[in-house]
């Protein structure tokens, strides 16, 4: 059995994280940690968990974890992991970061857009981008994953064959995106009360989004130039799910048929990314509680463009789901293990 502990399990993908590892025969949670709950049960912060989980919540210390442990996942906010992660932990067990503090490369960027001196960039070289379908290879041998955000999970799996294939122009890329309410966290908002939120619609994080810089590093690496892009992100009134429309500009005229057998040759053997059918858009309903990311696209020959589109639950697929992926991976587990959810409906 593998050995976990996670370091956040009472935040919205810390709790994904539980429910879904509780299913995984492989595995066995150690820890519940929880700076904000210590010593009381965790089935009592989340009553889905009676009778299921026993545990009471424990403290952040991951160096006493990493004697207990095989993996460490943290669900926190940015910056704690990178505080708390080093060598010596490093050299006695792996760590997948749910946060962003690993994930950008360039440290001066991840400083720039996170308003935060970096705890250790040390490490930042090391860590392992956690795009399963990408760097499968690398994850497998890694002791530090960066697991990617959710917007840039459904971004970038929507546009990545054509970004590889050289088909589109990197830098007409717009991508307009949609998510629900769970991806900004658990803590208490004013932005977030259901009175705020409930029949609303609006966008935020405009021109300015942290996420923007990840999607442009991931989609720079796989076209091989620098892009600079549009993302604007939007808050809809919904648990969960993530919606990715995204525009670029042709370089060559292409049919439908043509770009048809790049997603599939790119997706065919990936089993949580699903090449829709002809004129079938992408809906969050149609993957909520799953890993599965539903992705699709549409010429537009009156303006030489081609619309991306995607859908994935964020909680799954954009956080928790790609985090057990990970971990399946770095202990030669298959890969779906714990992970075969069929989406729910309604």
């Amino acid at each position: 059995m593998i050995k976990v502990g996670i370091i956040g399990s009472t935040g919205y993908a810390g709790g994904e994280l539980v429910r879904i590892l509780m299913g995984h025969k492989d595995v066995e949670i150690k820890w519940f940690g929880s700076r904000s709950y210590i010593d009381k049960k965790y089935a009592e912060v989340y009553q889905n968990m009676f009778q299921i989980v026993d545990a009471v919540c424990m403290d952040d210390n991951m160096e006493e974890l990493a004697e207990k442990v095989d993996v460490i996942f943290t669900a926190t906010p940015q910056g704690l992991c990178a505080s708390l992660v080093n060598e010596e932990i490093l050299s006695k067990t792996k760590v997948i970061d749910l946060s962003a503090d690993f994930r950008i490369k360039d440290v001066d960027t991840y400083e720039e857009w996170y308003k935060m001196k970096h705890p250790s960039p040390q490490f930042i070289e090391e860590a392992v981008y956690g795009l399963c379908e990408v760097n499968r290879q690398a994850v497998k041998k890694a002791r530090l994953v960066a697991n990617p955000g959710c917007y840039p999970t459904c971004s970038f799996l929507s546009i990545y064959p054509l970004a590889k294939e050289g088909l589109i122009d990197m830098s007409t890329i717009i991508i307009d995106a949609k998510s629900g309410t769970s991806g900004a966290g658990r803590g208490a908002k004013v932005d977030n009360l259901y009175c705020e939120v409930n029949e609303n619609i609006k966008a935020y994080g405009v021109a300015s989004h942290r996420h923007t810089p990840e999607i442009e590093e991931q989609l720079g690496y796989a076209s091989g130039e620098k892009v600079t892009l549009n993302f604007t992100p939007h808050l809809v009134p919904m648990n969960r799910g993530i919606l990715v429309t995204a525009y670029a500009s042709l370089k060559k005229a292409v049919t439908y048929e043509e770009m048809k057998e790049i997603y599939e040759r790119y997706y065919n053997k990936e089993r949580f990314v699903r090449v829709l059918s002809k004129d079938i858009c992408p809906q969050t309903k149609w993957v909520e509680g799953s890993n599965y990311v539903d992705v699709n696209f549409k010429i537009d020959p009156r303006t030489n463009r081609v619309i991306m589109m995607g859908a994935m639950d964020n909680l799954v697929k954009g956080a928790a789901g790609q985090a057990v992926q990970n971990m399946n991976l770095m202990f030669g587990l298959p890969e779906s293990e714990g992970l075969e959810l069929v989406p729910m409906f309604p």
